[in-house]
């Protein structure tokens, strides 16, 4: 996986922006090393009590990832939260909602495999997220612009996240999933991923 993985640095790029992408490079060859050799339907499968599946995992990661950097370059916009009409956070919460957000449903969703997916064609998506990331990261101005975040429970009131925060939260998130990913393989098949 050229674009998930180690790559050599960017010329172009400042010494910190080099250092996080490399970062987030590892992270995200270590989540992929977990899926290497299965099938789509070991991919798919479920190993442990939780629902999450090795190429859930790595759908899941994708779409944080494109999240976020689509917020780095966007800003609030590019993130929403929106309910239905009549719903509220805590008929959500319950899980009583008469009706559920397609962001909602889509989140659920990037947890496992759907019919008609394939490890390759979730992997593919993945690396052109990197590639993605790496664009932005390389054309934003700095990595201090700062953006507010979104209304949601889960976001205190009025707070802002910048691009070097943004980035920091993606690498974190990449490495837990990674971890994740190799109790589901080691579960799998006995087989780790380093």
């Amino acid at each position: 996986m050229s674009t998930t993985g180690t790559t050599t640095p960017d010329p172009a790029l400042d010494a910190e922006r080099t250092e996080l992408l490399a970062q987030l490079a590892v992270a995200r060859a270590s989540l992929i090393a977990t899926t290497e050799g299965l099938t789509d339907e070991q991919a798919g499968e479920r190993t442990t009590v939780s629902a999450l599946c090795l190429g859930g995992l790595v759908k899941h990661v994708a779409s944080m990832e494109e999240a976020w950097v689509r917020f780095a370059a966007e800003g609030t916009s590019a993130l929403s939260y929106d309910l239905p009409d009549g719903v509220t956070w805590a008929d959500f919460a319950a899980g009583t909602a008469r009706e559920y957000p397609q962001w909602a449903i889509d989140h659920q969703n990037d947890f496992r495999m759907l019919p008609g997916e394939a490890l390759a064609g979730v992997v593919a998506r993945y690396e052109r997220v990197a590639a993605r990331t790496g664009e932005v990261v390389a054309s934003l101005p700095d990595l201090s612009v700062a953006h507010p975040l979104p209304a949601a429970p889960w976001n205190e009131p009025g707070a802002v996240r910048s691009v070097r925060r943004v980035l920091l939260h993606v690498i974190a998130e990449t490495a837990q999933h990674a971890g994740h990913a190799d109790i589901l393989r080691e579960s799998l098949d006995g087989r780790k991923s380093s």
